[in-house]
């Protein structure tokens, strides 16, 4: 049975929303404050984390952060707040997914499922080699003509997604469905923010190509004998 961890101060949330988690075979924990879950997660045995984004102590992206430091465990966030650069930070923190309140238990039963189910389906691929590019997924690191680059959690799974198929053309939806699942309607602006940041960090290569209105590709060519 999955473990979920709920970092949320609203202590009316956690008890209501643990027995509806059982009817589905999952296991809610309630953490009031960001030390007590940070705590509770270096204990380990978690399988995913939901914080909220208006928090005591530090608020859920500096939480984030924090947690995806130590710890690639699936996080969805909970905000009331339905900015689209809110959401972006969030995405770019690391986060698997965002939810804005109020919401469903339900939805956020079927984004769970989701987010779990993509990180046990989805093996990772080995070393890719480009021209100047190399990805490793084992360690998540990129090197740029040899130099370690540093990239957001969000900016690498993105340069990872377009690697593993160069040359293919990904729409921003089929980009967000790939990375997050859900709200693709909603974010298909941060996909353009990511690419650009993206971009910019691996100059002087020309990694990301755009094609007018249809998405982005790799635009590298695999390394010699790779």
């Amino acid at each position: 049975m999955p473990r979920i961890l709920l970092i949320d101060d609203d202590a009316q949330l956690g008890p209501p929303l643990a027995s509806y988690f059982q009817r589905f075979d999952m296991s809610l924990v309630q953490a009031l404050k960001p030390s007590e879950g940070l705590a509770q997660l270096r204990r380990g045995g978690f399988d995913a984390a939901i914080l909220d984004v208006m928090l005591p102590e530090m608020d859920g992206f500096e939480l984030c952060r924090t947690i995806r430091k130590e710890n690639d465990l699936p996080i969805v966030m909970l905000t009331a707040r339905g900015d689209v650069m809110d959401r972006v930070v969030g995405l770019e923190l690391g986060a698997d997914d965002y939810l804005p309140k109020p919401f469903e238990p339900r939805e956020l039963v079927a984004r769970l499922q989701t987010v779990l189910r993509r990180r046990v389906a989805t093996p990772e691929p080995g070393v890719l080699q480009f021209d100047g590019l190399v990805i490793d997924p084992a360690r998540r690191e990129v090197r740029r003509q040899g130099q370690v680059v540093d990239l957001t959690g969000t900016e690498f799974e993105l340069l990872l997604l377009l690697a593993r198929e160069p040359g293919r053309v990904l729409s921003r939806d089929d980009i967000l469905n790939h990375l997050r699942g859900h709200e693709a309607e909603l974010l298909t602006r941060a996909v353009d923010i990511v690419v650009s940041r993206l971009r910019k960090k691996l100059e002087p290569l020309e990694c990301i190509k755009t094609l007018r209105n249809a998405g982005y590709s790799l635009a590298l060519r695999r390394a010699a004998g790779d």
